[in-house]
This record gives C-alpha cells, sequence and structure tokens, in this order.
C-alpha cells in the first residue's frame, strides 16, 4: 500500500498547512489498528488529541470549585496609627543614628585642634565699668529710637489710603 499521500499530509501538518478536513483523514488513518512501522511515532499525538477531545469536566465540577471558593474567609486586620507610621519611626532611628555617629566622629577629628578664638588678643576698650555702661545705654538707645521710627513708617502705610488714579 502506498503511504505517500498520509507523508504528504504529515508535511503539511507540521507546516500548518493543512484544512480541518484533512486532519480528520490523518485522525481517521492513525486510529487504524494497521499503521507502518515509519508512520507509527505519529500514532500517540493523534490518540492523544482524540483522547483530550473527549475529556469533559464532571457535574459535580462546578459545585466544588465553589465549595472551595466560598470556604476561605478573609478576616480585615486593622492597622493602628502607630502601626501604620512605624516605617516612618524606623528611618527617623537611622537618620538620628547617622547623625549621631558623624558629629561624633567629627568631634573626635576636632579634639586635637586647638580653638580659633584667643582670649588674650580680646582687651578690655574700658576701665571704668561706669563709662563702659554708659556707652552701652546709648547705643541701646539709639537702636530703639530707629525700631520705633521703622515702626511708625510701617504703620502709616498700612493705614494710608490707597489712592487711585483716573477717575
Amino acid at each position: 500500500m502506498d503511504y505517500k499521500y498520509i507523508e504528504q499530509l504529515l508535511e503539511r501538518y507540521w507546516a500548518c498547512d493543512t484544512s480541518v478536513e484533512e486532519e480528520q483523514i490523518l485522525r481517521a488513518f492513525f486510529r487504524q489498528k494497521e499503521i507502518p512501522a515509519h508512520l507509527l511515532p505519529y500514532k500517540n499525538l493523534f490518540a492523544y488529541e482524540d483522547a483530550a477531545q473527549e475529556v469533559t469536566l464532571g457535574k459535580d465540577f462546578d459545585e466544588r470549585i465553589l465549595s472551595q471558593v466560598e470556604r476561605h474567609t478573609v478576616k480585615v486586620q486593622r492597622i493602628s496609627l502607630r502601626r501604620r507610621m512605624m516605617p516612618l519611626f524606623k528611618a527617623a532611628a537611622v537618620v538620628a543614628v547617622i547623625v549621631t555617629l558623624g558629629t561624633v566622629t567629627q568631634r573626635s577629628f576636632r579634639a586635637n585642634r586647638q580653638a580659633d578664638y584667643n582670649y588674650d588678643a580680646y582687651k578690655d576698650t574700658y576701665t571704668d565699668p561706669q563709662s563702659a555702661y554708659g556707652t552701652v545705654s546709648e547705643a541701646l538707645q539709639i537702636v530703639s529710637e530707629s525700631f520705633r521710627k521703622s515702626q511708625v513708617h510701617d504703620s502709616d502705610s498700612v493705614s494710608a489710603p490707597l489712592k487711585t488714579t483716573g477717575q
């Protein structure tokens, strides 16, 4: 018997060029009991397709699925404000630790240095405390008068009526 047509159909099947009728011919051929040895490896493929078409869901499938779905109930957990803010607290703690460590290391590096200021370089310009007190009082009086003048000017500008032009 010549199996050239079946071999051509198989080649077209692998190239995805077969029609539905040609695939049915291949299935019918591979359902036979007597198949040549060189075509025998393909029998399981077409037998599998037939078996797969026959597989259906049982009548109780929907009931089983729905019973499993309904079985599990999810309870909502209430999350307190403290628990919700916990990541922020942790981040603040990390920042505080880093700043503290940075300050400590910075001070430890500067511990060997001398202070930038020298008290001996400063000298008193006044030997009499009364004259120093008088000078400081005069300076504070000048600052006070300047401050009062600026407040008067500010209140004048706020209470002054708006002038409109053109009417």
